[in-house]
């Protein structure tokens, strides 16, 4: 059977994607074929060149609009049979033309527990707010802002101190187990959408041994 190929979206260090590469690349029928950015100093861009993963630059100055931009990364993935688009700190909101024709195959991971928090700087929202607890949670893409289908959450408890540092470092080492094992269900056909209702999501989570 060919490996269930995988895209990743990111603009900036690439952490994300590289906890995917270490932990599914090229294991378990998995396997990253493409790289996008919207940065082309983005590290994400190294990271993938350092796995021998091809890499595609699209900067926004390139394009007449967000719409014509996305047209250009939706052709380059399809030529290349992705199956599953991972948005790893991609900094740019999508557009609905882009979303529909990927329905259900874009996941994003958001350093809070939805709908908590959505939007830009979710950390710095739940410490203003003064939040006992946030989390982590992977979600798939819909024409909103961090509202569609949740797929996996954790929770974590903001530090006594609330010290940001400590926070976000918690933040990304969750962040950095939880989106391969989303990835992992998904390519496993462990997770499925409810036809009457779109917004659950069936995600059979059985113990790994």
């Amino acid at each position: 059977m060919s490996d269930f190929r995988i895209a990743v979206l990111a603009s900036g260090t690439g952490t994300n994607l590289q906890s995917i590469l270490d932990r599914l690349h090229p294991r378990e029928g998995i396997e990253v074929v493409a790289v996008g950015s919207n940065q082309p100093g983005a590290q994400a861009l190294e990271r993938a060149a350092g796995a021998g993963v091809e890499t595609g630059v699209f900067p926004a100055a390139d394009y007449a609009d967000r719409v014509q931009r996305d047209a250009a990364i939706a052709g380059w993935l399809e030529r290349r049979d992705v199956q599953l688009i991972i948005l790893a700190g991609y900094m740019e909101l999508l557009s609905p033309e882009f979303v529909r024709r990927f329905r259900n195959r874009i996941v994003n991971v958001h350093p809070a527990l939805l709908p908590s928090f959505p939007g830009l700087d979710a950390v710095g929202q739940a410490l203003a707010h003064g939040a006992r607890v946030t989390g982590v949670t992977v979600h798939l893409v819909d024409e909103g802002v961090d509202s569609g289908p949740i797929l996996l959450q954790r929770a974590i408890e903001v530090p006594y101190t609330r010290d940001r540092a400590q926070l976000e470092e918690e933040i990304h080492r969750v962040e950095h187990e939880l989106l391969p094992e989303a990835i992992r269900l998904i390519a496993s056909g462990r997770v499925s959408i409810d036809p009457e209702n779109p917004r659950l999501v069936q995600v059979d989570v059985e113990t790994r041994e």
